[in-house]
């Protein structure tokens, strides 16, 4: 009897992590799909337009990543955090509203790419044409790949990007084939992959996105969604404004170098912003049971990453001279060669730095991780701006680099405070569970009067959770709802 007690946390342990491993390999093989899919985009774009379209693509590339880290905030994260563990039902009623909420998103910000183009003109403003055109149908697609990921259905995920591939890479060569090499067509088929990854994502989820819901939803998570968009907007607006800067300083050229040596790292860059979306509901989960092992979590997810960025990196660094570069970038390889590895380091940076911001999402610290994103953005401006003034891009990437893992270690010590004040608000809950009703606090400075109780509801790890909803939107998950 005591050798089958001590051997059942071991089976238990060993189970949890051969479910959490499988769940992860679909994000993992998800972000792989879309990671070679942006990959052989900018490649294509890099050898076929040149420097000065090439840096127009970029800038367009950039204000798309800052619209999808709104959408998120306001539509994703949410689903992410609160209907993680509810049954079909109730997520695909919580989906609808979401997506719905997401194409309301890319309706808006596709309205701003337009006036922006007008205001630009010439190749950028091709570029953000046909950005403003395809913004409606990228929010849409990026919803449905994480709405799956909630629910721990991540195959769906992956199949919707690969039909993205299917479409977007055959549209891609017909262009290049025909003759239309500019960079507003090469925007619309790529956009043309995410319509139809998002047409196909309703008949996945056996839900449509609901625009009547979008203004539902946003009310009932005002406490997350306008908090996880100011994050997510300063931390992305943030990038996009440093582009712009170097673009003004040190001209388009220099953004499209800098651009060429993201796309070798790549994979590690699209990895980093995205897998902390896809491990929120799994470290939600661990919160609630064990914080300690979510803490485990995250210091694995993120350095872990680091780890095999740094790898990634050194095999760049001896395959690049080989010939590996010519046939990736052409000819800019070779003024980008020396912009790896400061651009390595800032990816470790920020690979390290999910693990700490995954954590605090599943905690449902918003307000936190939004003081953070914000201070981050503006100090890494500045870094941004005195590399400038220096005139060399390398110099700038350098600061960036150097300034990156500051900020992660700025994240990680916000993250291990956050974990030791909710383990505190824990203590203090149990020892009154223990002598009381736990929602029924005693009134404060109440003195030869009667004593009275005022209700007090506290946030509990992984995200407080709504208990009335307006205009029908599902309840969101509370402790211990299983998926059914």
């Amino acid at each position: 009897m005591a050798v089958a007690i001590r051997k059942l946390p071991a089976s238990v342990s060993w189970h949890q992590v051969r479910r959490v491993s499988s769940r992860l390999s679909w994000g993992v093989a998800d972000q792989g799909a879309s990671s070679l899919t942006n990959f052989f985009l900018n490649i294509l774009v890099a050898r076929t337009l040149g420097a000065e379209q090439f840096g127009a693509f970029t800038l367009a590339y950039v204000t798309y990543g800052f619209a999808l880290n709104a959408s998120r905030g306001l539509s994703i994260e949410p689903l992410l955090v609160r209907f993680g563990v509810v049954n079909m039902k109730t997520w695909r009623r919580a989906t609808s509203a979401s997506t719905g909420t997401a194409l309301l998103v890319g309706l808006v910000l596709g309205t701003s790419a337009f006036a922006a183009a007008i205001v630009m003109g010439g190749t950028t403003g091709e570029a953000f044409l046909g950005l403003g055109l395809m913004l409606p149908v990228l929010m849409l697609q990026d919803s449905w790949r994480y709405a799956f990921f909630a629910v721990r259905i991540g195959h769906h995920a992956l199949i919707n990007d690969v039909l993205w591939a299917v479409v977007e890479i055959p549209a891609l060569l017909i262009l290049k084939a025909t003759g239309h090499v500019n960079v507003f067509w090469f925007v619309i088929a790529w956009g043309a992959g995410a319509a139809a990854g998002a047409v196909f994502g309703a008949f996945q989820a056996r839900a449509v996105p609901n625009l009547n819901m979008a203004l539902s939803w946003l009310r009932t998570h005002r406490d997350l969604g306008p908090r996880f968009l100011v994050e997510n907007c300063v931390g992305n607006g943030g990038s996009t404004l440093q582009s712009y800067t170097i673009s003004s300083f040190l001209g388009l050229e220099s953004v499209g170098y800098m651009q060429a040596a993201n796309i070798l790292m790549g994979p590690f860059r699209i990895l980093s912003s995205g897998i902390g979306m896809m491990t929120i509901p799994e470290s939600a989960a661990l919160m609630r049971r064990d914080p300690r092992k979510a803490f485990r979590f995250c210091v694995a997810l993120g350095f872990g990453q680091a780890l095999l960025a740094a790898v990634w990196t050194v095999a760049l660094l001896i395959a690049l001279p080989l010939g590996f570069g010519h046939l990736i970038l052409g000819s800019l390889w070779v003024k980008t060669y020396p912009l790896v590895v400061p651009t390595a380091l800032a990816v470790m940076a920020g690979c390290a730095n999910a693990g700490a911001g995954t954590g605090l999402h599943a905690m449902g610290a918003a307000k936190r991780s939004m003081r953070l994103a914000l201070a981050s953005a503006v100090l890494g401006l500045g870094v941004v701006f005195a590399g400038c003034l220096l005139g060399s891009i390398l110099v700038t990437l350098y600061l960036i680099a150097a300034y990156s893992w500051f900020n992660a270690m700025l994240w990680w010590w916000q993250f291990r405070r956050a974990m030791h004040e909710s383990e505190t608000i824990r203590s203090i809950g149990r020892h009154r569970a223990a002598v009381g009703p736990p929602r029924l606090w005693p009134a404060k400075n109440v003195r030869d009067k009667p004593v009275t109780t005022v209700a007090v509801s506290r946030p509990v790890p992984g995200g407080s959770y709504v208990r009335e909803t307006p205009q029908g939107l599902p309840q969101a998950a509370r402790p211990g709802e299983e998926m059914s």
